[in-house]
């Protein structure tokens, strides 16, 4: 190598070239007002985040509260239909049976005058006619109506009418027996009746 060469370097000049470091580049990361812009943004993105879950939880609760609402008042006219149902099937039962009864008053009363006679003391038509009322029994028929009760016009309906030595208006006679199932006169006894004189 010639001098002139070496004269023409200048110390230092080339250290880049043999491997020294260069000075480093400023790092944007490590800036605190990058650092607190790059936070205040994430706190903007994360309240903005529990607004949109809270205004979408309270949507939610207003549509439970909706469901809800629905369901109590699904539950209340069902509970209603429920008894309006149970009511009607006893109305229509007690009508049906109320009707099948009634039909068959004319042959009790033709039972009844037959065991007044004697007619059904003992035999096969005696114990046919026992079945029957006992069946018409566990349906609720009763009969009533007796001598010497105190007259009842809701229970008793006077063909006859005599005075005489009696405290009160009582029945004399019972021309054809009453009957009621389940509390309600099917047909009123019809009787003949004293009256006080």
């Amino acid at each position: 190598m010639s001098q002139g060469d070496e004269s023409d370097r200048v110390p230092g000049a080339g250290a880049s070239e043999q491997g020294a470091p260069a000075a480093p580049a400023p790092d944007p990361a490590s800036d605190p007002a990058s650092d607190l812009d790059a936070e205040a943004a994430a706190l903007v993105e994360d309240e903005q985040g529990v607004a949109d879950i809270t205004e979408e939880l309270s949507a939610a609760l207003s549509i439970a509260e909706e469901r809800l609402g629905d369901l109590q008042r699904l539950q209340a006219e069902y509970v209603n239909y429920r008894r309006r149902v149970d009511r009607d099937r006893d109305v229509a039962r007690d009508s049906a049976v109320s009707g099948v009864l009634e039909a068959l008053l004319p042959v009790l009363d033709d039972v009844h005058l037959a065991r007044q006679h004697g007619d059904l003391t003992d035999g096969p038509f005696a114990a046919i006619t026992d079945k029957l009322e006992a069946v018409l029994g566990r349906l609720g028929l009763e009969r009533y109506g007796a001598d010497g009760e105190e007259f009842d016009p809701a229970v008793h309906e006077a063909l006859m009418h005599s005075a005489g030595d009696v405290p009160v208006t009582t029945v004399t006679t019972v021309l054809q027996p009453g009957y009621r199932v389940a509390g309600r006169v099917l047909r009123p006894a019809r009787v003949a009746v004293t009256s006080p004189v």
